[in-house]
């Protein structure tokens, strides 16, 4: 029993992603207001982004930076001790898709509030039927 618990609290920055997830999906299905179901979807998407960082970090390894001595010897590259840097930029790449996803989305609710004078969801659908 104590190693499981040692297991899990060692493992802190996954709970912390899904715990994110589970807030973000929770926010984007039960809540009514538009604003507050962009803001569940970027809470989504950074449980995400977290959560993939989380798995290309690896303890004790250092940057793939690999030194050549100046005396011309070569040396064998070990790949266990060098972290991968693919899951990072995917992540700055999905960064930036967030933001800009984020900005139109409020770009979005503005004119749907210009409209309808209403960010609630069930009021704009049940004026778009009536037009």
């Amino acid at each position: 029993m104590e190693q499981l618990f040692s297991i899990l609290v060692s493992k802190y920055n996954y709970w912390a992603s899904v715990v994110l997830m589970m807030i973000g999906l929770y926010a984007m299905i039960q809540k009514k207001n538009l604003i507050k179901k962009l803001v569940g979807m970027n809470i989504l998407q950074t449980a995400v982004i977290l959560f993939y960082v989380s798995v290309g970090y690896k303890f004790g390894a250092t940057i793939p930076i690999v030194h050549h001595p100046h005396n011309g010897n070569h040396f064998a590259v070990h790949a266990s001790e060098y972290i991968n840097p693919l899951p990072h930029v995917l992540m700055l790449t999905a960064i930036v898709v967030s933001v800009s996803t984020f900005g139109v989305a409020l770009a979005l609710a503005v004119k749907i509030y210009k409209e309808y004078r209403t960010l609630d969801e069930d009021e704009v659908l049940t004026r778009i039927r009536e037009s």
